[in-house]
């Protein structure tokens, strides 16, 4: 790839950071980036946080002025409702801030009782991103909505993300009992599906590198998009689980270290 401007797709867990831990150099690969004129974008499957919320992650671990370079599996989620439907959310601030910014009506499951979710009647679609309020009342509302019809969306089907102190359960954790309760596959948003993809292509444009720790997503992200995949071994994956699939462009110790070894050294 030599120094040539090639635009770069960053995912966040266990390529920046993991949990509240900062990945040894990713601040200064950025600013390398950045510095050299490459187009950068930040391309999490969490649907935790929005953008605003993401951007301040980042400037706390070193890497400031990025609200307009995030992508999240929210905001994607997001892009497959329409305005005025009326949206059952399971998640956190990142999904049902996306769902309303969409002009959807977001009824906000963590912040109603059990007898109330019971109350809440037809939805359009429920859509399911990261929330540790996921409990057996909310399952049993996501089962009762899409039994009665509406659309199962979910943000994204990672089984795990990494965190400092090592793996915790991902969003697919809470999805598949979802889709077990209600016998209903779901509508995927983010890596490495089409709707998170539609929206990188719109900020990066057709070529680049996808840059990540997972070759289930961020790899097979890769081929959605239609970008190199460079394999970082700074989260989930480890040197020895090597040789992976799909195969890699690239595979470094750490975004460091890749990035000097594209670019030069920082």
């Amino acid at each position: 790839m030599g120094s040539e401007l090639t635009s770069w797709a960053l995912d966040l867990d266990g390529v920046i950071w993991r949990g509240t831990e900062t990945v040894a150099g990713a601040p200064e690969a950025v600013k390398h980036l950045r510095s050299a004129g490459v187009p950068v974008a930040f391309v999490t499957n969490s649907a935790q946080r929005t953008p605003s919320q993401v951007a301040e992650k980042l400037a706390a671990h070193g890497i400031p002025d990025s609200e307009a370079d995030v992508i999240t599996a929210a905001m994607a989620a997001a892009e497959l409702v329409s305005a005025g439907q009326r949206v059952l959310a399971i998640g956190s601030d990142g999904l049902t801030v996306a769902l309303a910014g969409a002009g959807a009506e977001v009824v906000d499951a963590a912040r109603l009782s059990p007898s109330q979710l019971a109350l809440v009647g037809t939805v359009d679609a429920v859509a399911v991103g990261i929330t540790e309020q996921f409990n057996y009342s909310l399952l049993a509302a996501a089962m009762r909505a899409i039994g009665n019809g509406a659309r199962f969306i979910a943000t994204n089907t990672d089984a795990t993300f990494p965190a400092a102190d090592g793996l915790l359960p991902g969003n697919g954790a809470l999805v598949a009992a979802v889709e077990t309760a209600s016998g209903c596959v779901p509508e995927i948003a983010g890596k490495p599906f089409e709707p998170i993809a539609a929206l990188v292509r719109a900020r990066l444009g057709s070529d680049g590198l996808m840059v990540g720790d997972r070759p289930d997503t961020d790899g097979v992200f890769a081929e959605t998009l239609g970008y190199q995949f460079g394999l970082v071994l700074t989260g989930v994956t480890s040197e020895d689980d090597l040789p992976v699939s799909p195969q890699p462009a690239y595979v470094a110790a750490s975004l460091l270290a890749l990035v000097e070894d594209t670019l030069g050294t920082v």
